[in-house]
């Protein structure tokens, strides 16, 4: 569960390019429900992904995932219950690693060890396993480089690699928005799969309003730093949130 808490953040304060993104917001998420956060740029959406990831600190208020305050935590320390994919396919793997190394990172994650006995001490055949649950037969090629794979086979990996801990916070930052059609598509299925056999809290940043009905369990929409929509997904279809949308902002661009 996340729970965010009248939490404030302004930049350049005391400047005349003085902003303020959030003041005394607060966002409750309940264990395993998988909530999409849409709205225009600037609304805060990236913002309070970097708040809740620890790259960014709040000027006030607090951060709880699963009960415990993580507010004051470093975003190195923070990792050890979020599991993070970004927009780009390159960010979430080590591109000059190969596929089995990348896995045995993921699954030493928040241990010690170095490089030098990582593959030594990874347990090949659960690594075999996680990857035959992709269905790209990236098993078959363990010791490929990720840098030479396609961008949906390093976001595919990148996900797995981030759930390979069950984190008690999943985050994707717009994880399918430099992907192809077909190959978004593939990555929201996997994401969906992922999170029901899991169980795992999931917030995602998502400008495609179609994927946002199919693939959430609730909405949420930021304009201005406050909450505009808050729906389940269920109980909404997407002529009715292009609707809503376009009833708070004037626009939407599909």
């Amino acid at each position: 569960m996340l729970e965010i808490k009248n939490i404030s953040k302004t930049f350049n304060l005391g400047t005349d390019e003085e902003v303020t993104i959030f003041d005394k917001f607060s966002l409750k998420i309940e264990e395993g429900v998988a909530t999409t956060i849409i709205g225009p740029n600037g609304c805060g959406k990236s913002t309070l992904m970097n708040i809740i990831s620890g790259a960014l600190r709040v000027d006030g208020g607090s951060i709880l995932i699963d009960g415990e305050d993580v507010t004051k935590l470093s975003e190195e320390k923070r990792a050890a219950y979020i599991g993070k994919v970004n927009q780009d396919p390159k960010d979430g793997v080590a591109t000059n690693l190969d596929i089995y190394e990348n896995m045995a990172l993921a699954l030493k994650k928040g241990k010690r060890f170095t490089l030098k006995n990582l593959k030594k001490n990874a347990d090949e055949k659960e690594i075999i396993e996680r990857l035959k649950s992709l269905n790209l037969g990236l098993e078959n090629k363990l010791h490929t480089k990720t840098g030479l794979l396609s961008g949906g086979q390093r976001q595919s990996l990148s996900l797995l690699m981030a759930t390979a801990k069950r984190p008690k916070l999943l985050l994707l930052d717009e994880h399918t928005a430099a992907l192809d059609p077909k190959t978004s598509r593939n990555i929201m299925d996997k994401t969906r799969s992922l999170i029901d056999t899991e169980k795992i809290t999931t917030l995602l940043i998502s400008h495609n309003l179609r994927d946002v009905v199919r693939y959430s369990d609730r909405i949420i929409m930021l304009n201005k730093g406050k909450i505009a929509i808050d729906v389940m997904a269920k109980d909404i279809t997407e002529p009715e949130l292009i609707r809503k949308y376009k009833e708070e902002l004037g626009e939407y661009e599909g």
